[in-house]
């Protein structure tokens, strides 16, 4: 990665991290994880800066006009996600985190619904649950925080960060009826911890159906 002339200036974005949210980007549309134009990804550029994905465009083609760099401080760009801002949130929270993705799959929208009132869903005994950062055991219990939904974003992202209160427990948080949020230090970690907590929602869904 270059930069351009200037202390403050923001970075001349390399292909290769483009690519990165546009491959992360081809993997969700697979899965069905990213319906219509829903979803957005970001990757952290340094210590001032994140690339992050455009509003209202498919998130399984995205092209190089498709991302842009927004300062972590200060204004979002026009024409950037209305969830720009819990994207910003998360990195100024916490300096470990180099990427964020977001998705809307079934079990997360339904899930984050049904654990509103509790303010989590909660795993317990599953394997998978191993493939979340810092957690080395099946034997135990792992809460995926649950928020309620709401368009003000600005104000959203704070009652996050307050109850997250910086390094999150678990690499994740569901938005009722809307979606799942996961991260991690790199793109792949945040593939890995999205997937795991996908897979784990859809184990509970399921065993939730068959097991009233």
């Amino acid at each position: 990665m270059t930069f351009q002339e200037g202390a403050l200036a923001a970075p001349v974005v390399a292909p290769a991290a483009a690519e990165e949210l546009a491959a992360f980007g081809r993997f969700a549309a697979a899965r069905g994880w990213i319906a219509a134009t829903s979803g957005n990804f970001s990757r952290r550029l340094d210590a001032r800066h994140a690339l992050v994905t455009r509003s209202g465009i498919d998130k399984g083609a995205i092209g190089p006009g498709d991302v842009a760099v927004v300062p972590l401080d200060g204004p979002v760009p026009a024409g950037m996600s209305a969830e720009t801002p819990l994207h910003l949130a998360r990195y100024r929270a916490d300096a470990a985190i180099g990427a964020i993705v977001h998705v809307h799959t079934v079990a997360a929208t339904v899930l984050s619904r049904a654990g509103l009132a509790a303010g989590r869903v909660r795993f317990t005994g599953f394997e998978m649950q191993k493939a979340l950062a810092g957690v080395t055991t099946h034997d135990g219990a792992v809460d995926l925080p649950v928020f309620a939904n709401d368009q003000d974003t600005v104000a959203l992202a704070a009652v996050v960060e307050a109850r997250l209160a910086g390094a999150a427990l678990v690499p994740g948080y569901l938005l009722a009826g809307h979606g799942l949020y996961a991260w991690g230090a790199t793109m792949a970690d945040a593939r890995r911890h999205l997937e795991g907590l996908e897979f784990l929602l859809a184990c509970t869904l399921e065993e939730r159906r068959l097991i009233p």
